[in-house]
């Protein structure tokens, strides 16, 4: 038996996120069905971090087992051949049957994107976040500074979550201006549901004016989700990376930029 690691990057607006469906309409459904074509029998994939329906991402990490002797080149092309525009396979490694792509796991990586205009902008539909209003990026980084760290992270969970602990360490909560575009880069060991989003919504409402910088600090400690701003659209998430350290260190994989 052969352990195989994949990185995927999907395109979140095709599938209903990352985990299985009923109707097989999520990015495990076809990846899946993919890969069972090409190892002969059926493939069971675990992931890194389940997707929202709408999130992109471009580092999933994917680990699945088989007893099939094919070249890596075989994953990755014959797979390709095999799913739907909207996915591909863009690395195969052979890896220890110790490794999990979620529990090896020690950092995950995500992208935030915002279009900042007047007006939307077609090509950015679905692909970003769009805020009409102008956002004070100086007072949303005074906000994320008080964000950063390890925290319980209650305020900023979905009532769906269905995480054993809300304690995170957020290494990383930092904003960069491109044009237009407000690009607000995370990481952190792992992510409470919805809790990217959640973040990227108080910063959002700091920027607009409608809190001041130092109400994020109040916000977290209160634990309470009600306190805290509105969710951001998924569509403007995507996952950018995975970490693993030795023996699984697989260089990161990280994805090209977005934008």
């Amino acid at each position: 038996m052969q352990r195989i690691a994949l990185r995927l990057a999907y395109e979140g607006l095709s599938f209903q996120g990352w985990q299985t469906q009923p109707g097989g309409r999520a990015a495990q459904d076809v990846l899946e069905r993919a890969l069972a074509v090409v190892a002969g029998h059926p493939v069971a994939t675990i992931c890194a971090g389940r997707t929202d329906a709408g999130v992109h991402a471009l580092a999933q990490v994917v680990h699945f087992d088989t007893a099939s002797g094919r070249p890596d080149t075989a994953w990755t092309r014959g797979a390709n051949a095999n799913l739907p525009a909207g996915i591909a396979v863009q690395q195969t490694s052979v890896v220890d049957a110790s490794f999990h792509a979620r529990f090896s796991a020690t950092q995950r990586c995500y992208r935030y994107l915002i279009w900042r205009s007047a007006t939307r902008h077609p090509l950015w539909a679905g692909r970003a976040a769009w805020v009409h209003r102008p956002l004070d990026v100086i007072a949303m980084r005074q906000a994320a500074v008080h964000l950063t760290g390890q925290h319980d992270f209650s305020a900023f969970r979905s009532s769906q979550c269905q995480a054993r602990s809300p304690v995170r360490n957020l290494s990383v909560l930092e904003l960069t201006e491109r044009d237009e575009l407000l690009c607000i880069d995370v990481q952190a060991n792992a992510f409470l549901h919805h809790m990217v989003r959640n973040l990227v919504g108080a910063l959002v409402w700091v920027g607009m004016g409608r809190r001041p910088a130092d109400w994020a600090a109040q916000v977290l400690q209160s634990r309470d989700r009600r306190q805290a701003a509105s969710t951001m659209p998924a569509q403007g998430l995507y996952l950018t990376g995975v970490q693993y350290s030795l023996p699984h260190d697989l260089g990161c994989w990280p994805a090209l930029s977005v934008p």
